[in-house]
């Protein structure tokens, strides 16, 4: 059986090999780099072709789940040690969190920054500090969404934080092929400041009614003389023209010539 399993909340779920029984939302022992780790089932007997690169451990036995609380318990105050680090070598980089190991020897700390940061340093101190090997990950705008969660303009929770599997990349073609591309950045972008996953949703529908149907502000020849396309309506397949002489009129796809 193949299932989804969180290791870390910003990052995309992985699949791994398990026994049948599991559930959504257990707890289960997974091989990572620092070791065995927790994690939290998000979905099972995942129908992909992709092959899982390992297998689940086992079930996170009451130890092991008191032990990941005692970790996380941690977590507040190396955040706040980080942070300050941060400050006083003034990185431009922003901490978004931090997971300790299940045998508490190593501190992965989230950190979203604009471009490439020299952080040796930070890690040398922090390592100092905390008594911990310390290890910096530069997450996405996405990732910290998919962490913190919220709900979107749509008034339902953020399709990131929704919906487990991996994040589709979302381009600027599929909101121009939905004919919203001009509404402007701001319009058609989520709370990470990127384009809304939801762009994606019907993207492939609107390609496909969307065939053999003439650019827009392209220039055509109607029964009534050439014009320029000045709106499409991919859903109910019609067309509006401009004709060289100012005249408005509506066609359907097979209209055309």
């Amino acid at each position: 059986m193949k299932v989804l399993v969180t290791l870390y909340p910003w990052e995309n779920p992985r699949l791994y090999a398990a026994e049948q029984g599991l559930e959504i939302g257990e707890k289960v022992i997974i091989p990572s780099e620092a070791g065995n780790e927790l994690g939290t089932v998000e979905a099972v007997g995942v129908e992909t072709q992709e092959e899982p690169a390992e297998k689940i451990v086992r079930r996170a036995t009451e130890r092991d789940q008191k032990v990941f609380a005692q970790r996380e318990a941690e977590k507040q105050e190396f955040l706040t040690i980080c942070k300050e680090e941060i400050k006083s070598q003034e990185l431009n980089m922003k901490i978004v969190d931090v997971m300790v190991s299940l045998d508490g020897k190593q501190a992965i700390f989230a950190f979203t920054a604009d471009g490439r940061v020299d952080f040796r340093k930070l890690v040398k101190d922090l390592s100092t500090k905390i008594k911990k090997s310390v290890r910096m990950q530069q997450i996405g705008s996405r990732d910290e969404a998919r962490k913190l969660g919220g709900y979107g303009i749509c008034g339902r929770e953020l399709c990131c934080a929704r919906f487990k599997g991996n994040m589709q990349s979302i381009t600027t073609e599929m909101a121009r092929v939905q004919q919203i591309a001009h509404r402007g950045s701001e319009r058609i972008s989520g709370l990470c400041g990127r384009l809304m996953c939801c762009l994606s949703y019907e993207a492939e529908q609107y390609k496909e009614m969307l065939q053999g149907m003439p650019e827009l502000f392209s220039v055509i020849e109607t029964k009534e003389g050439k014009g320029t396309v000045i709106e499409i309506n991919a859903i109910s397949q019609d067309i509006k023209v401009r004709l060289e002489s100012g005249k408005y009129i509506s066609l359907k796809k097979e209209d055309l010539k």
